[in-house]
């Protein structure tokens, strides 16, 4: 997958720019991560573990602090339930959770 995006990002970087290239490679980061959200049933899991519709188990400020430390706990994620995900796949799944409830660095 990462391959992927290395040459997707050099296309587009001869196309535009590296303006232009760092834009789309941010925004098929985005949709991979929340794509991987939705297969891999996040938020089901996280209303089996708090209740409701599961948003609780986002609480900025509390245990995740940094953008490091999101990354670690969707790392933890990945490990425990043996969700396979590659590490650029993490990141990707760690900043959309940053760009739709923490707003860390």
């Amino acid at each position: 997958m990462f391959k992927r995006f290395v040459v997707f990002a050099t296309l587009s970087w001869l196309a535009g720019g590296p303006a232009f290239a760092a834009q789309e490679l941010d925004a098929q980061e985005l949709n991979l991560g929340a794509g991987l959200i939705e297969q891999h049933r996040c938020a089901e899991c996280h209303a089996r573990r708090v209740g409701g519709d599961g948003s609780a188990i986002y609480r900025p400020g509390l245990r995740i602090t940094s953008a490091g430390a999101l990354r670690g706990m969707v790392e933890q994620c990945n490990t425990e339930l043996n969700l396979g995900m590659f590490p650029e796949e993490v990141s990707a799944v760690a900043r959309v959770l940053n760009q739709r409830h923490y707003g860390l660095d």
